[in-house]
């Protein structure tokens, strides 16, 4: 029994260690990038935002407000009272669902880290997630026009942590606190990915998520809802799906809805949508991660 205890870690460590040299260098360079953008450029990113109502360009601001919410490093309890002071201002609602639903999906960090998934998926991420929120924009312009779809309430920019007067000292507690905030997601996914590499058949990964399969994406969509808790964490495992067969339109599926619905986002998204416009915002990523994610099967 001992032996073969012995033989199982040997086995794990070593798909461990083999997962963690592959993909660490993403991880990384994700956390330095990101925490520099947080430091340095995020409040000149948002301020952009901000003046962009100067510039009259109407319904095409999504657009700028999509890139602006993908280049933003905020969180989204960060970014809802962002949002909050937008509308305060006079920022239009479509360019604001455009905004946070980008800022959802996409962030820096994890365009940094989906690199690891190799060049193509890495742009069907950039992609998809880009098109969600000129979709939630352009729905909201249609269904909204002239209402307010977000109840921000009384709520308040939150206060920003990166407030050591030395720059390098506030980059390097950022670069720290993202540390803190991803590593424990990260090694964790490395570990579910090792355990999935060495314990389950690579057919099983292909009877589920593979082929060209309706069934797969909307499979992958689904279990994104409650698997999904940290981007970082869960590269290791998609890497190792689509090795062991995932299908492109699966994990497309996957990254929408897993990002979209995590608890954390779920619960700073209630807190300015009514109970009818939550659910209203649930069906739309469910149904355009499983739309997209069949087009991806079709086309790539």
């Amino acid at each position: 029994m001992g032996k073969i205890l012995h033989r199982e870690f040997v086995y794990l460590w070593y798909y461990f260690t083999l997962q963690f040299s592959q993909i660490a260098g993403y991880w990384a360079a994700g956390i330095l990038i990101g925490s520099f953008i947080s430091v340095f450029a995020k409040d000149s990113l948002h301020r952009l935002l901000g003046k962009m109502d100067e510039t009259k360009v109407g319904l095409a601001g999504i657009i700028p407000a999509c890139l602006l919410g993908i280049a933003s490093p905020l969180c989204m309890y960060g970014t809802v009272p962002l949002a909050a002071s937008f509308q305060r201002q006079g920022i239009r609602e479509d360019w604001l669902a455009a905004f946070m639903m980008s800022s959802i999906l996409l962030n820096p960090q994890l365009i940094i880290y989906s690199a690891a998934l190799g060049v193509k998926m890495l742009w069907i991420r950039i992609i998809s997630c880009f098109l969600c929120g000129v979709c939630a924009g352009l729905l909201v312009h249609i269904f909204y026009h002239g209402k307010n779809f977000f109840d921000f309430g009384s709520m308040q920019e939150r206060e920003s942590h990166d407030t050591d007067p030395n720059p390098v000292m506030r980059y390097l507690k950022n670069v720290w606190r993202n540390i803190r905030a991803t590593g424990p997601y990260f090694l964790a996914g490395i570990l579910l990915s090792a355990l999935f590499q060495r314990y389950v058949p690579r057919q099983t990964v292909t009877a589920v998520f593979g082929g060209n399969e309706a069934w797969g994406v909307l499979m992958a969509a689904t279990i994104g809802v409650p698997l999904y808790a940290c981007g970082g964490g869960t590269i290791p495992l998609l890497r190792e799906w689509l090795w062991q067969g995932m299908s492109s339109g699966s994990a497309c599926a996957f990254m929408l809805t897993g990002p979209a619905t995590k608890i954390t986002n779920l619960g700073a998204l209630k807190i300015c949508m009514g109970i009818r416009r939550f659910l209203l915002y649930l069906a739309y990523v469910m149904g355009f991660s499983f739309l997209c994610g069949c087009l991806v099967n079709v086309f790539f």
